[in-house]
């Protein structure tokens, strides 16, 4: 096979993998919906939630923006709440969002139960040490059936499959079935 075939199958093949990811760079990346303003001693910080209203087990996306953006500062959060929590989510560093280079945020939680969480931050920058912290943020009930009653309808299929085969198992097992048939 010539050179010049291979590079264009490499180029072919490049452009096949790159091509679906295409229409996914064209939109920007966490859609906020709502925002709460936080002042955090001397940096007023802005808190985007992907989701309003926030349901229990419901994924979102939580950003932090500080003014004047996130170069030279770092944070921590604490996120407290009527259910013990992750430990992601009870004290940690702020890091950048996954998606959103440009601010702090967590990609893609849930919240466990409803009731009230209060997202707490301390922020270290030029102009020194603030915290601060959300008023209570009302989390409501879980969207959709009860857990319980959701696992339980997907479960239906699998119990069925099962009894399906240790029906077919007891009808064909060697034991059972003579080798010809009688005549």
């Amino acid at each position: 096979m010539p050179i010049r075939r291979k590079i264009a199958a490499a180029v072919a093949a490049g452009a096949l993998v790159l091509l679906p990811a295409a229409p996914a760079l064209a939109y920007e990346p966490v859609n906020v919906v709502h925002t709460e303003h936080v002042q955090a001693g001397p940096y007023e910080v802005t808190v985007g939630f992907s989701e309003w209203p926030l349901r229990a087990m419901q994924s979102m996306d939580v950003s932090f923006i500080p003014d004047g953006g996130i170069g030279g500062k770092s944070g921590t959060l604490h996120v407290t709440g009527p259910t013990r929590l992750h430990p992601n989510l009870a004290n940690s560093t702020l890091a950048r969002h996954p998606r959103k280079l440009d601010v702090w945020g967590l990609d893609v939680i849930a919240l466990d139960r409803q009731g009230e969480y209060t997202f707490e931050f301390r922020i270290d920058g030029p102009q020194g040490l603030g915290e601060g912290q959300t008023r209570p943020v009302e989390v409501l009930s879980q969207p959709g059936p009860p857990l319980a009653l959701s696992w339980a309808v997907c479960a239906i299929p699998l119990v069925g499959l099962l009894a399906f085969l240790v029906i077919a198992w007891r009808r064909h097992s060697v034991g059972r079935t003579p080798l010809h048939p009688p005549v």
